[in-house]
Protein backbone atom coordinates (compact mmCIF):
# COMPACT_ATOMS: atom_id res chain seq x y z
CA UNK A 1 0.00 0.00 0.00
CA UNK A 2 1.76 3.29 -1.38
CA UNK A 3 0.27 7.02 -0.49
CA UNK A 4 -0.90 6.97 -4.23
CA UNK A 5 -3.46 4.26 -3.31
CA UNK A 6 -4.92 6.44 0.51
CA UNK A 7 -4.85 9.36 -1.54
CA UNK A 8 -7.40 7.68 -4.23
CA UNK A 9 -9.42 5.91 -1.61
CA UNK A 10 -9.77 8.92 0.07
CA UNK A 11 -11.04 10.84 -2.69
CA UNK A 12 -13.43 7.82 -4.22
CA UNK A 13 -14.70 7.57 -0.53
CA UNK A 14 -15.11 11.19 0.58
CA UNK A 15 -12.89 10.16 3.85
CA UNK A 16 -10.40 11.68 5.21
CA UNK A 17 -7.37 9.15 6.34
CA UNK A 18 -5.02 10.17 9.25
CA UNK A 19 -1.92 8.32 10.57
CA UNK A 20 0.76 9.38 13.21
CA UNK A 21 4.02 9.29 11.91
CA UNK A 22 7.60 8.22 14.36
CA UNK A 23 8.16 11.89 15.41
CA UNK A 24 5.12 12.28 16.93
CA UNK A 25 3.13 14.60 13.77
CA UNK A 26 0.17 13.02 12.23
CA UNK A 27 -0.38 12.82 8.78
CA UNK A 28 -3.63 13.74 6.91
CA UNK A 29 -5.29 12.47 3.84
CA UNK A 30 -7.73 14.62 2.46
CA UNK A 31 -11.05 13.78 1.05
CA UNK A 32 -9.46 16.03 -1.93
CA UNK A 33 -6.46 13.50 -1.98
CA UNK A 34 -4.16 16.27 -0.28
CA UNK A 35 -1.58 14.30 2.27
CA UNK A 36 -0.90 17.32 4.97
CA UNK A 37 1.20 17.55 7.91
CA UNK A 38 -0.35 20.02 9.55
CA UNK A 39 2.35 20.45 12.87
CA UNK A 40 4.88 20.53 10.14
CA UNK A 41 6.76 24.26 9.89
CA UNK A 42 10.07 23.85 7.99
CA UNK A 43 11.39 21.85 5.86
CA UNK A 44 10.83 18.12 6.73
CA UNK A 45 13.11 15.59 7.80
CA UNK A 46 11.56 12.72 6.74
CA UNK A 47 9.47 10.76 3.98
CA UNK A 48 5.78 9.84 4.07
CA UNK A 49 6.22 6.83 1.76
CA UNK A 50 8.49 5.48 4.61
CA UNK A 51 6.56 6.92 7.29
CA UNK A 52 3.78 5.08 5.66
CA UNK A 53 5.29 1.87 5.21
CA UNK A 54 5.70 1.62 8.80
CA UNK A 55 2.34 2.43 10.05
CA UNK A 56 0.08 0.16 11.31
CA UNK A 57 -3.14 1.71 12.40
CA UNK A 58 -5.14 4.65 11.18
CA UNK A 59 -8.20 6.14 11.20
CA UNK A 60 -10.92 7.02 8.40
CA UNK A 61 -13.32 9.69 9.26
CA UNK A 62 -16.19 9.61 6.72
CA UNK A 63 -17.50 12.15 5.59
CA UNK A 64 -21.33 13.39 4.50
CA UNK A 65 -22.76 15.98 2.79
CA UNK A 66 -24.35 17.89 5.33
CA UNK A 67 -21.50 20.07 7.27
CA UNK A 68 -23.70 19.59 10.36
CA UNK A 69 -23.59 15.78 10.60
CA UNK A 70 -21.09 14.70 13.16
CA UNK A 71 -17.92 12.84 11.31
CA UNK A 72 -17.88 8.97 12.09
CA UNK A 73 -14.49 7.80 12.54
CA UNK A 74 -13.13 4.32 12.46
CA UNK A 75 -9.74 3.05 13.25
CA UNK A 76 -8.31 0.23 11.17
CA UNK A 77 -5.27 -1.78 11.26
CA UNK A 78 -3.05 -1.48 8.46
CA UNK A 79 -4.15 -4.93 6.65
CA UNK A 80 -7.73 -3.78 6.53
CA UNK A 81 -7.18 -0.73 4.74
CA UNK A 82 -4.96 -2.85 2.27
CA UNK A 83 -7.93 -4.88 1.91
CA UNK A 84 -9.99 -1.54 1.33
CA UNK A 85 -7.96 0.25 -0.97
CA UNK A 86 -7.81 -2.94 -2.89
CA UNK A 87 -11.27 -3.68 -3.05
CA UNK A 88 -12.23 -0.45 -4.13
CA UNK A 89 -11.04 -0.10 -7.66
CA UNK A 90 -11.89 3.25 -9.43
CA UNK A 91 -12.66 1.79 -13.12
CA UNK A 92 -13.44 -1.25 -13.86
CA UNK A 93 -12.63 -2.56 -17.22
CA UNK A 94 -14.19 -5.32 -18.99
CA UNK A 95 -12.01 -6.33 -22.70
CA UNK A 96 -14.83 -7.51 -24.88
CA UNK A 97 -13.56 -8.75 -28.04
CA UNK A 98 -15.44 -7.53 -30.89
CA UNK A 99 -13.59 -9.14 -34.25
Amino acid sequence: MRLGDLRKFAIRKQTRIRFSLTNGMECVVSEQGVAQVPALTGIPNFNLEQELAGTQSFELDALSADPKAPIKTRRVRRDELAALTDGSPAVEVHDHDDD
